[in-house]
């Protein structure tokens, strides 16, 4: 047990040291700061290009938005994976080890696979276990009541994507995180991970849209950069002349553009779909909710849970009864909790 205690503490005491460092040391290596690029990022493009055009620059709870950005991405949800996740993987993978002798974490084969099949790994066991999470909050009368926070968004931008009561932090997120610690998936692993998503999260909730093709494009870039830069272990062009890396860029970026581009709508979420998700009134028959992909759209439609009636750009978003629902972070707070 004081062992137990003793990983707690450490894995606070060192992300209070990491969060300050972060702070006071801007840099692309900096995960406060890319949580600032990329809403700023998309805070722009709705400006330049916004899908609902009547929709004011600075919508209805902007604000708390803001404020929900950085409470729960930031200063909450990391604290739990740093730290929490820790002691629960250790209870265990002990036990598992005191019953069996089979130490899940030495023995697991992903310690050896490259960086980009380990990060591969992790996006899509992270994002498979949020989907059946995310069921669960609306499927769960008393995890609903938590989850409404999230649902009380009326207008909807990029900032709404962390938008969420803090038990959803206990419940949801130490849900998701012990699967990928148990798998090694790395603090830094983790990030890159986050980060991506953070990416897709935004772009979801925002007041913008692009075609498949463009997004298939953006993809099929990021890889093919990867390739020639040797991120993340992927290391086809690395060695090779700026023709050949040149060429293998556009190569990649076409394959994005015109073989992904048709899918990316399956593949990944977007705003068209999840808009949906967000809808007043339910589709009939769909009692307990569409749309439920976090990052990516293929659970979905593999479950048949996903559902576009027609465009969504105007549909009135929140839930029956939402009126009567607080406004005020500090309401929102102690939402549910009685």
């Amino acid at each position: 047990m004081q062992d137990l205690i003793q990983t707690f503490l450490n894995g606070y005491g060192g992300y209070a040291s990491y969060l300050w460092y972060e702070v006071t040391h801007p840099s692309f290596h900096n995960y406060f700061y890319w949580l600032v690029l990329v809403s700023a990022f998309f805070f722009g493009l709705e400006i330049i290009k916004p899908w609902r055009k009547n929709q004011p620059m600075f919508r209805k709870d902007f604000w708390l938005d803001f404020f929900y950005m950085f409470f729960n991405f930031f200063l909450f949800s990391l604290v739990i994976y740093n730290a929490a996740s820790d002691v629960v993987v250790d209870l265990f993978n002990d036990g598992i080890r005191g019953m069996t002798g089979f130490d899940l974490q030495k023995s697991n084969p992903l310690h050896t696979f490259p960086l980009w099949a380990v990060l591969l790994i992790g996006f899509l066991v992270r994002d498979f276990v949020q989907w059946w999470v995310h069921r669960l909050l609306h499927r769960v009368e008393w995890l609903w009541q938590f989850h409404k926070v999230h649902h009380s968004v009326e207008e909807m931008g990029f900032a709404a994507h962390l938008r969420y009561h803090w038990m959803e932090t206990v419940v949801y997120r130490s849900i998701e995180y012990i699967p990928l610690a148990l798998l090694g998936i790395g603090l830094y692993d983790f990030f890159v991970i986050h980060i991506f998503t953070l990416a897709i999260g935004h772009y979801n909730h925002s007041n913008f849209h692009i075609s498949g093709r463009v997004t298939g494009g953006i993809v099929g870039f990021l890889v093919g950069l990867a390739m020639i830069a040797g991120i993340a272990e992927i290391r086809l062009f690395e060695d090779t002349d700026w023709t050949i890396k040149s060429l293998g860029l556009l190569a990649s970026v076409g394959f994005g553009w015109f073989i992904l581009g048709p899918f990316m709508k399956k593949i990944f979420n977007s705003p068209e779909m999840h808009i949906w998700h967000h809808v007043h009134d339910l589709p009939e028959g769909r009692k307990y909710g569409i749309n439920f992909g976090i990052s990516l759209a293929i659970w979905d439609y593999i479950f048949g849970t996903a559902a576009i009636p027609h465009d969504g750009r105007d549909i009135k978003l929140g839930f029956p009864g939402d009126e009567k629902f607080p406004h005020t972070f500090i309401e929102q707070f102690f939402y549910g909790v009685k």
